[in-house]
């Protein structure tokens, strides 16, 4: 989610069974991404898509977390796609691990940090870790048990 000039993405696509999907609200950002048949491109909002993807009960393996580094998008794109991730998928959340103050700025890595700091107190059916290099990522695994098959 929130992929500017698909560079993630791209470097994804060998590597995915079934499909990705890249989502922004920019229309260019879709001219950046490799040609697959694996690889979609939707252009709107995160919630659109996440509705779009409920309707077609798709289901996610790994999604990445880095469109509105606001507080508010953070939690409301975690809150929309968390029930499509499959049990033991992973989470991937971007920006929550700014520098200095500067890099809270909008456009930068903004309050995403503090959406972090509060899922990190509901960790029922997920647990998650921040590596502690700017910009910062978090993995979020979702598990109600530490090994599903026991």
């Amino acid at each position: 989610l929130g992929v500017y000039k698909c560079e993630i993405v791209n470097k994804m696509i060998p590597w995915v069974q079934d499909t990705v999907y890249a989502v922004d609200i920019q229309k260019d950002a879709g001219l950046f991404m490799k040609k697959s048949s694996k690889a979609h491109f939707y252009n709107g909002t995160t919630d659109n898509f996440a509705a779009e993807l409920k309707r077609k009960n798709v289901t996610i393996d790994m999604i990445f977390i880095d469109a509105d580094h606001r507080k508010e998008s953070v939690l409301t794109d975690f809150k929309n796609y968390f029930p499509l991730v499959k049990e033991d998928g992973i989470i991937f959340l971007h920006d929550g691990y700014p520098k200095n103050r500067e890099e809270t700025g909008d456009g930068y890595c903004s309050n995403c940090w503090e959406a972090i700091q509060e899922l990190s107190k509901h960790t029922d059916t997920y647990e998650m870790m921040t590596i502690p290099l700017h910009p910062g990522l978090t993995i979020c695994r979702k598990r109600t048990k530490q090994i599903p098959w026991m």
